[in-house]
């Protein structure tokens, strides 16, 4: 659950890397609340509609799609500043994730990026968040 939450933690700090765990456990928690969300909202507004009426589901309806755009709003900076600390993990400029405008293409070469594994050791943007996680139990060994 902490490699879920640490962007949130890290906000707006496009600065530094992030380990591929912390980026795709991320991705995994976003596409886990919606879905859940837009099941539970489906699941309510069909229930509020059989109970209180079509008005009843239609305003359930709309709350929840309300709630999950601000969740999306809410999700935006730190899903970009996840996104840019990836590639700095990759040795990359942040700016590549424009690479994704390119139609097609540009999409599946950002994803390529994001797959890779990290640089090992210090890079442009920092030290190597791999090593740093693991040596942090050496202090009590």
């Amino acid at each position: 659950m902490e490699w879920m939450l640490l962007p949130y933690r890290r906000y707006a700090d496009f600065s530094g890397r992030s380990r591929r765990m912390e980026y795709w456990m991320y991705r995994l928690f976003e596409f886990g609340v919606v879905i859940v969300w837009v099941v539970l909202a489906g699941v309510l507004s069909g229930t509020a509609g059989t109970v209180g009426g079509d008005t009843a589901g239609g305003i359930v309806g709309s709350l929840s799609g309300l709630l999950i755009i601000l969740f999306a709003l809410f999700s935006f900076i730190p899903g970009l500043a996840v996104t840019v600390r990836r590639l700095h993990d990759t040795n990359r400029s942040g700016w590549f994730i424009l690479i994704s405008l390119i139609p097609l293409v540009g999409s599946i070469v950002l994803l390529v990026f994001l797959f890779s594994e990290g640089t090992r050791g210090p890079n442009n943007y920092g030290e190597d968040p791999k090593a740093l996680h693991e040596h942090a139990g050496d202090v009590f060994s």
